[in-house]
């Protein structure tokens, strides 16, 4: 299959569908406008409707993505991506069988998104289209422990002939063509489009990682989501994870069952992010946006991948598809 044909792009990248506000409908539109693939994170099913709508217009003729982020996902959002017609749905952190063949036979081409081999095996034998194989460099949540290019050939030899894109460890025109001489067909990045200007990240956010020096693997951010993230630290981490970035006892016991509150509809799960303070052991997945005050870099998850060493400014979504075009320097 020729990826780029089938998904009308002029180069095999894309965005990363970040969730909680941070991929919104302009991120999305800016990346697709530049001829890569954007994707639209998951946000309530009236929303992911008018931002599918967004992109449609402001990148006529492109392709558009939707992040769906299985612990969060339910039938209205599957419904609004058959409904609006969407080209591409990426099932991340869980596979649903029957999600798969909603989504195929609304003719959605239906990406999952995997970090070890049994996941892969599962997502292939359950329907998937293709594969995204994620490296434990990448920044936010977790599929497995394995660098990117160690596991991308385990990823492809399973998908046997349907597209591979490789994520973790994406910032530059080098690491693109790198994944593609692996036999990736194509890459993803989060962190890159996370520093531009289109994204919904707080300016702040974008100022702490952009003068971090490490980045590290914690499950401090697991109220409603106990699964590994990788972050940059602030207060937060600070006085709740040990020096290996390991969660102290108090925030990994209510983490442990907490996954239930993941059902909660958005204005409740959003008030128990207002709760965040880095002297409680109550710290949701929710990041820092620009619509929230500057003091929630110290209490929420500043999600961010290795690549944010290599990354040195915030430029706009379409700088950053030059960048890591494999034509590109």
């Amino acid at each position: 299959m020729d990826l780029l044909d089938r998904l009308r792009l002029d180069v095999p990248v894309a965005q990363a569908g970040m969730g909680g506000g941070l991929a919104g409908p302009e991120l999305a539109a800016a990346v697709a406008a530049a001829g890569g693939l954007g994707t639209v994170g998951l946000t309530a099913p009236d929303r992911l409707t008018d931002a599918v709508r967004h992109v449609r217009e402001a990148a006529p003729g492109r392709a558009v993505a939707v992040n769906l982020l299985m612990p969060f996902v339910r039938r209205s959002h599957v419904q609004v991506c058959v409904d609006a017609g969407v080209d591409v749905a990426v099932m991340a952190f869980d596979i649903d069988r029957a999600m798969i063949s909603r989504l195929r036979d609304g003719g959605v081409f239906v990406f999952v998104m995997v970090g070890t081999e049994p996941q892969a095996r599962r997502a292939i034998a359950w329907g998937a289209d293709g594969l995204i194989a994620q490296g434990r460099e990448a920044g936010g949540h977790l599929s497995g422990d394995t660098e990117a290019l160690s596991f991308l050939p385990v990823a492809s030899r399973i998908a046997a002939g349907r597209p591979v894109l490789l994520a973790g460890g994406i910032a530059s025109a080098d690491d693109t063509r790198t994944a593609l001489a692996a036999g990736a067909d194509g890459v993803v990045a989060g962190t890159r489009f996370l520093l531009t200007r289109e994204s919904r990240a707080h300016p702040a956010y974008q100022e702490r990682i952009l003068v971090a020096d490490n980045t590290f693997r914690t499950t401090l951010f697991g109220l409603g989501w106990p699964a590994p993230h990788r972050v940059v630290a602030n207060a937060a981490t600070r006085r709740w994870c040990a020096d290996d970035g390991r969660a102290r006892l108090a925030p990994r016991l209510l983490n442990a069952f907490s996954a239930p509150l993941a059902r909660l509809p958005d204005r409740a799960a959003a008030s128990v992010g207002n709760l965040q303070k880095p002297t409680l052991p109550l710290f949701s997945p929710i990041a820092p946006t620009v619509d929230m005050p500057d003091s929630s870099v110290d209490r929420t998850a500043l999600y961010a991948g290795d690549t944010v060493l290599r990354i040195e400014s915030v430029i706009s979504a379409r700088e950053a598809v030059a960048t890591l075009a494999p034509g590109g320097h």
